[in-house]
């Protein structure tokens, strides 16, 4: 418990030092994450965000996700999978632009170990982000490696936390950063639920999101089966 206590009160630290620019309004992402099994190797991802600049307000995003894993063992997953985002971008922080489509192709790698009663998750992400603005359309490349911890306290409830970076592969290197901590809760085997606060800094702004995530993951082998 010491250990835990003393993980809440660093991140919530860090996070005080960081609020000095960016929106004074308290937003929120209201998440969906699936891995659904097709069989021993295969899982399809499943993912819907929206994202609002005030808590279940003020549109800011709408992100549509999906891809193929593969499970080469346990703690090793590979992923290519698709995305498509709707933004509005005109808040001021981020400047006077026009709503904006984006089509992703990403390609990824998770990497899983245990130490003691921490889990823990490496995840490498490569997008190729297809931007269409409502005067031109970019190609850009963007890396993002995030670092994710898992702390169960009991069967049913568990500390999440992760810090995630984004690198552009053009013009100023440094995307963004995300610092998360969450109080999830194990609903049964297969769903659970995290509610949680989070840190975006970007270059130019900064602000702290609600969340709230959805985590099903079912087991759909019967209903890929062949009938006999």
């Amino acid at each position: 418990m010491k250990k835990t206590l003393s993980l809440l009160a660093l991140f919530f630290t860090i996070s005080t030092f960081a609020q000095q620019i960016g929106d004074d309004k308290l937003g929120s992402w209201h998440m969906y994450f699936g891995t659904n099994t097709i069989s021993e190797k295969v899982s399809l991802h499943t993912e819907a965000q929206m994202r609002y600049y005030e808590n279940g307000k003020n549109f800011n995003q709408l992100l549509l996700r999906t891809g193929i894993n593969y499970h080469i063992n346990p703690n090793a997953i590979a992923t290519f999978g698709y995305g498509f985002i709707e933004t509005d971008v005109t808040f001021e922080e981020l400047g006077d632009l026009a709503n904006l489509t984006e089509h992703r192709i990403f390609e990824q790698f998770i990497l899983k170990n245990t130490v003691g009663q921490f889990k823990f998750e490496h995840r490498y992400r490569l997008e190729q982000r297809f931007i269409s603005f409502t005067d031109r359309n970019e190609t850009q490349n963007r890396a993002r490696y995030r670092l994710q911890v898992t702390l169960p306290l009991t069967d049913i409830f568990f500390l999440n936390f992760y810090d995630e970076i984004f690198l552009n592969l053009q013009d100023n290197v440094y995307g963004q950063n995300r610092l998360y901590g969450a109080l999830g809760l194990n609903v049964t085997e297969n769903l659970s639920v995290q509610i949680g606060y989070l840190k975006n800094h970007f270059p130019t702004a900064n602000f702290d999101r609600l969340q709230i995530g959805v985590f099903y993951n079912p087991d759909l082998r019967g209903v890929f089966k062949k009938k006999e």
